[in-house]
């Protein structure tokens, strides 16, 4: 055999299990809709991305978790094919495959598929301690920031302000501030009170308790009961005691799981990839935010999928005997 010849099979024999990987990942790009940088869905997104991205030599795939508006945003970037993959809460997922507000205007997204569910997350109101808020009914005439628009949290604010019968107008200020822009609003006496849609700890609130003497306040009572009894997706949640300086008691809320989700019409071999890529260095990822250290596999398979699973995740699980 002469020598340009044996270099050529040896060049084959190395190129082919490249061909071959190469071949399973058509999209060389995927991206994974978040939300702000404080959020933990920002940290979930990189976290996905950093654990797919391990392996790119042999499937070819790379990833990119931008920063966006949140949850409804990320739904919109779905349906719009800027984003492959997105987070965002279980009743958005919800609301979206339905056609129900706020995607009523777009109409269903009836292709709407889930991966896994993650942490629940918990409405959280933080007050400055001299606003004197002890509960939502003491809103009214104060300061509040809302959310951003199309963000999880002022979706959700939107929810309990029809069952109260409030407006913007019915607040001093209906403000739409980022997440990372309340804290600073908050210390600086621009806002009497923030909300946000989120797991805990969290990095904004956290800020915004020692910039400035604030309060988590409870959001409960007879509207929330009814919004439960409304909504099967939502569930009594808490926030635990002594996460944040000066709020050493739990404070009781109501709480919805995180979703990962995609189109049906996503690559199955991507999606499986992307799935595999989690739950086989799960111990690792679960170390990468408190806010994910409780979560059991599962759980999150079908915990707050509120979308039938991709055929590529149902793929994996059923390798491992999870379904």
């Amino acid at each position: 055999m002469n020598g340009r010849l044996l270099a050529w099979i040896l060049l084959a024999a190395l190129a082919g299990p490249a061909l071959n990987d190469a071949a399973v990942a058509a999209p060389a790009q995927i991206r994974i809709g978040t939300g702000g940088q404080t959020g933990v869905y920002y940290v979930a997104g990189q976290a996905i991305c950093s654990l797919l991205k391990r392996d790119r030599r042999q499937h070819g795939i790379d990833c990119e978790a931008p920063v966006t508006a949140g949850g409804v945003a990320n739904v919109n970037g779905l349906r719009r094919a800027q984003l492959d993959f997105a987070l965002m809460q279980a009743d958005h997922q919800y609301q979206a495959l339905n056609g129900l507000a706020p995607f009523a205007g777009e109409g269903a997204l009836a292709d709407l598929r889930s991966l896994f569910s993650l942490h629940s997350e918990v409405f959280t109101l933080l007050a400055r301690r001299d606003a004197r808020i002890a509960g939502l009914d003491d809103l009214p005439g104060k300061r509040v920031n809302l959310g951003n628009r199309g963000s999880g949290q002022r979706a959700t604010f939107a929810e309990i302000m029809r069952l109260k019968g409030w407006s913007e107008a019915t607040f001093a200020l209906a403000a739409d501030l980022k997440p990372a822009e309340q804290a600073v609003a908050l210390a600086d006496d621009r806002i009497d009170a923030m909300s946000y849609f989120v797991g805990h700890p969290n990095g904004a609130i956290q800020e915004a308790t020692l910039l400035t003497d604030a309060v988590l306040v409870p959001v409960r009572g007879a509207v929330i009961d009814q919004l439960l009894a409304q909504k099967p997706y939502y569930g009594p949640a808490e926030i635990p005691a002594g996460l944040y300086r000066g709020n050493p008691d739990a404070t009781p809320s109501f709480g919805v799981r995180a979703v990962l989700a995609t189109r049906a019409g996503a690559d199955p071999q991507v999606v499986y990839l992307l799935v595999k890529a989690v739950f086989e260095h799960f111990e690792r990822f679960k170390r990468l935010h408190p806010a994910f250290a409780e979560l059991r596999e599962a759980e999150m398979i079908s915990r707050g999928l509120s979308a039938p699973l991709h055929e590529g995740a149902a793929r994996y699980y059923r390798e491992r005997g999870w379904l």
